[in-house]
């Protein structure tokens, strides 16, 4: 048996819950446009342990979205993860939050999964799932109307995340859907932090850091087909 403490802050929605054995047991998260990380995750995580009827010792380790997203908000999740791990003696699991975005909706098969992320302006953070495996690395992209077309002209593409709302006037097509409200969870981290646990696939917690994703590269427009 194994307790996780799960740890979302890359994204305006701040949120910290508590997974026994890959599931969730307590969830508490605040989707607020000011930033609230800094005020409310300690207080989230002092719930959650409480509402499960535990105390901080009984954690098996913390795991953290490590990224990429917003710099405040990562940097006020990793501190209070890496934190804990060195006041507990507990393992530190970092989980890409791309790919936790990505487990919060049902997977069509052979359809693409698309998770976005906000970094302002026109540009958005990326990466591309398809039958649970991911075919696209990470990246940072500037979205234009020819965004994304190869994986549109094969099959239906799943757009989701808070960088979605932008794309819905741009990216024309008809395999193009857009699924609203989406945001990164601890809720959908509590399956990939607990594989990681069983493997042992954890970080040094000295020299973690959050991904940072930062350079943008500007394609050659064209119209899809």
């Amino acid at each position: 048996m194994a307790y996780i403490l799960n740890i979302e802050t890359s994204t305006k929605n701040c949120s910290v819950g508590l997974a026994k054995d890959g599931k969730t047991i307590v969830l508490k998260e605040l989707n607020d446009e000011g930033y609230s990380h800094a005020e409310k995750l300690h207080e989230f995580i002092k719930n959650v342990i409480s509402e499960a009827n535990l105390s901080i010792s009984n954690l098996d380790a913390i795991a953290v979205g490590k990224g990429p997203g917003s710099y405040t908000g990562l940097r006020i999740g990793v501190s209070a993860a890496k934190g804990l791990c060195f006041a507990l003696n507990i393992p530190l699991i970092a989980i890409n939050t791309l790919q936790s975005l990505a487990e919060s909706i049902s997977k069509p098969k052979d359809s693409f999964i698309i998770p976005l992320i906000d970094a302002r302006r026109m540009e958005v953070y990326s990466a591309v799932f398809k039958n649970n495996m991911q075919v696209k690395n990470v990246a940072a992209e500037i979205i234009q109307e020819n965004s994304f077309s190869e994986f549109l002209v094969k099959s239906n593409v799943y757009f989701l995340g808070d960088g979605a709302e932008k794309c819905k006037d741009i990216i024309i097509h008809k395999n193009a859907n857009f699924i609203e409200n989406k945001f990164p969870s601890a809720n959908e981290m509590s399956k990939l932090s607990f594989e990681k646990y069983k493997k042992n696939n954890i970080e040094d917690v000295a020299y973690f850091e959050p991904f940072y994703l930062k350079d943008f590269i500007v394609t050659t427009s064209k119209k899809l087909i």
